[in-house]
């Protein structure tokens, strides 16, 4: 029977490895053509890897929560799509009876496979076996001190388990291993302890995935880079009446909606191509000079949750390209449907606070880039105009530009300066431009 092996696939240039979060499908089910198998999640992106053929699956080589290189094997599917026996356990997941002879040097009785599905703890599927064709017990499972992460057992451990058990008696009969499929494990419940309401009346959510890889990515980024922020108020009335009058047009001809980033996003590429400085990243006491500018631009997930993907050579985009890359990834990340490799590479990022009605804020670097800048609400104020007959109180359109950037390496006047030369492209803004 002809049998495809399905691989983790190439998920860009950056990309090497990813965590299995969930299968989709299980040992038996029928799979069609470019049908989603199972669900991985890079460090900021989840995605589907789909069947490149129709059939069965017969094996997982993997569970729930491992983390697979590219172009390693996560399944084998059937492609005469007929219904099969139970496969062995993967080369991966489970040793052979001789593997396990030769570690222990004994080999126990047949009993009767234990069932561990009542237990509250996590085991892998390789523990599972090893405990299945060694008689260990639920009970003699549950009772090992794990050396694994959150106290999971390993491999190791229920060897050395098994090899000073004495009270069981030694034969030479070896056993064949009983076979199954590899299921998904199930996460366990019992690695850190669960903290409870006082008053009964507040509810207790567990972060997500994707809220525990934030939170370790800003405090991490805290910890490692000297935040200082710069502030600096623009005028950008100039821009508010240009794109109030050419929108309508612009998403006409170009069947893109024009927002206010694309603009904030080409000053930004030209004032780094003037502060190159800006356009760095730190590898340890190494200072690396971007040749591209990259330019990140946070974006909000369907959960909530904020992403960042990128932008690549912003710089050689005129402002329909840019247009139509920042709609294209804030439309791909509200949908769940970015790649790994979009939010790869960024050299500084931009964050739009201002979408929230914030005046201003002071965002934490995106590591290891040394820069990242806030756009705070455009609103109507009253200001000092000057003009060649003297001053006048006048409406105008302002807003704040919050510039964090790492005072390891980019001292005051590097940081000031470059948010000051934001503002000029901004505020020197032509109203008779052609987009």
């Amino acid at each position: 029977m002809a049998k495809f092996e399905l691989k983790l696939p190439k998920m860009g240039e950056s990309v090497a490895e990813a965590t299995i979060t969930n299968w989709l499908k299980n040992v038996g089910d029928t799979i069609a053509m470019d049908e989603a198998v199972l669900e991985i999640a890079t460090d900021k992106v989840d995605s589907e890897v789909p069947s490149e053929v129709s059939g069965v699956l017969v094996e997982q080589l993997f569970g729930k929560d491992d983390v697979v290189k590219v172009g390693q094997t996560i399944a084998i599917i059937e492609t005469e799509g007929r219904s099969v026996e139970a496969p062995k356990p993967a080369e991966v997941a489970a040793p052979s009876v001789a593997e396990v002879a030769k570690t222990l040097e004994v080999v126990k009785e047949n009993v009767a496979p234990a069932d561990f599905s009542g237990s509250d703890k996590f085991f892998s599927p390789l523990v599972k076996n090893i405990a299945k064709e060694e008689g260990v017990s639920v009970a003699e499972l549950e009772s090992i001190s794990g050396s694994g992460k959150d106290g999971r057992v390993t491999k190791e451990d229920i060897l050395n388990f098994v090899k000073n058990r004495t009270s069981q008696p030694v034969v030479t009969q070896t056993v064949a291993p009983v076979a199954q499929p590899i299921t998904p494990p199930v996460q366990s419940t019992t690695t850190s302890a669960v903290p409870v309401s006082v008053n009964g009346g507040d509810e207790i959510v567990e972060m997500d995935r994707m809220r525990k890889l934030i939170s370790g990515y800003m405090v991490a980024s805290v910890q490692t880079s000297a935040h200082v922020q710069s502030f600096i108020e623009v005028d950008v009335t100039n821009i508010v009446k240009w794109r109030d009058k050419v929108k309508g047009a612009f998403e006409k001809r170009e069947g893109e909606k024009l927002t206010f980033t694309p603009i904030m996003m080409e000053a930004v590429a030209k004032a780094l191509k003037d502060f190159p400085g800006m356009n760095i990243s730190v590898d340890g006491d190494y200072i690396i000079k971007k040749k591209n500018i990259n330019l990140g631009m946070a974006a909000a997930l369907p959960n909530g949750n904020l992403i960042v993907p990128v932008i690549k050579n912003a710089d050689q985009l005129n402002l329909v390209g840019m247009a139509k890359a920042v709609n294209d990834l804030g439309n791909r990340a509200k949908a769940g449907k970015l790649k790994p490799d979009d939010t790869q590479g960024g050299t500084y990022t931009v964050t739009n606070v201002g979408t929230f009605g914030s005046v201003f804020g002071t965002p934490i670097i995106n590591q290891p880039q040394v820069g990242i800048l806030a756009l705070g609400a455009i609103r109507k104020v009253p200001a000092v105009i000057e003009t060649p007959e003297g001053d006048f109180i006048g409406i105008r359109q302002k807003m704040f530009l919050s510039h964090s950037y790492d005072h390891r390496v980019v001292d005051g006047a590097l940081g000031g300066s470059f948010v000051k030369r934001v503002a000029e492209y901004l505020e020197a803004f032509d109203v008779n431009r052609e987009y």
